[in-house]
């Protein structure tokens, strides 16, 4: 029997979703100080993953450039990893750490 009739392998879209959560990861290098993880969503149909990733950066730092490394990484890793095609790749920046927001929640006052 040829390798076609004996069945395909699957990835589920949880095991895509954590690929590009750590490809983000990878991509920002360092955390900004109290910065949380990236974490993605996907959406997979076929050969084909559609990604949502959120994360946190400090600042000030060039974001249109971290975005970028961001998206550049998340297609290379899934492509590489899981080999799906990456045509979407949604990038949100939840918060922005500067400085005066660390030292800020370091004297215990909650920034809104």
């Amino acid at each position: 029997m040829g390798p076609a009739g004996r069945g395909a392998t699957t990835i589920a879209d949880r095991v895509v979703a954590k690929i590009a959560a750590r490809a983000a990861r990878e991509a920002i290098g360092v955390l900004p100080r109290g910065g949380s993880a990236p974490h993605a969503s996907v959406v997979v149909r076929r050969d084909a993953a559609r990604v949502s990733v959120s994360l946190e950066l400090g600042y000030p730092s060039d974001l249109a450039r971290q975005c970028l490394e961001v998206r550049s990484r998340v297609i290379h890793r899934v492509r590489e990893l899981a080999g799906m095609e990456v045509p979407e790749v949604a990038v949100h920046v939840e918060r922005l750490h500067s400085p005066r927001t660390a030292e800020r929640d370091r004297d215990g006052r909650r920034l809104r």
